[in-house]
């Protein structure tokens, strides 16, 4: 692979595993060479990220690598945070919000499942913007965390309490069924 190569395929991947980050293992498994050779990528690219003037940097926490902002840009990073506009929530956000909101307490693993897809980050952002908290643990191995809504969530949607959440409609299976096959054949929805 190319030199150029490498470090874009390295990058992507290390962006895309965002906070989990890439162990030396992984990036071994996914790019098809040896720990060794991993190991010096990593390398060269964390020195090109602290020669070069760029606002992340290449770290090693827990022994995974990930990509980091660099400290000396917090003041900005903060006010990007504390601006009115940054309040949008993003559609996995909303989703998670919406799951714990109506589930609630419940664990990230009963959130996945729902959802079908991960959701740490999702809660991360939820959490930071204070809309949900840790509510308890779990019963059973590894004690979860259950999560909950907060009273800023109540705020942020303009609610006095969760009862005035709108009433799900529970979805029959038959419903489920039809709507697929409304995909499948091409129909509105509104006809039926």
């Amino acid at each position: 692979m190319e030199h150029k190569s490498w470090k874009a395929v390295l990058e992507a991947l290390l962006f895309a595993a965002g906070d989990e980050g890439l162990s030396i293992q992984q990036i071994s498994n996914v790019m098809n060479v040896t720990d060794m050779e991993s190991l010096q990528w990593i390398e060269t690219l964390k020195e090109e990220y602290q020669k070069e003037d760029r606002g992340i940097q290449l770290v090693e926490m827990a022994g995974v690598y990930q990509l980091a902002t660099k400290k000396e840009f917090s003041d900005y990073l903060k006010k990007l945070v504390e601006a009115p506009g940054s309040q949008n929530l993003s559609q996995a956000a909303l989703e998670t919000l919406a799951i714990i909101a109506y589930k609630q307490p419940i664990t990230r693993a009963e959130i996945e499942d729902i959802r079908g897809v991960k959701t740490e980050r999702p809660l991360q952002t939820l959490v930071a913007k204070a809309l949900i908290k840790e509510v308890g643990r779990a019963d059973g191995p590894g004690r979860a965390i259950l999560y909950g809504t907060t009273k800023e969530f109540l705020d942020y949607f303009g609610l006095k309490s969760l009862e005035e959440l709108p009433e799900l409609k529970e979805a029959g299976e038959d419903s489920f069924e039809q709507s697929e096959a409304d995909l499948f054949f091409g129909l509105n929805k509104q006809e039926h």
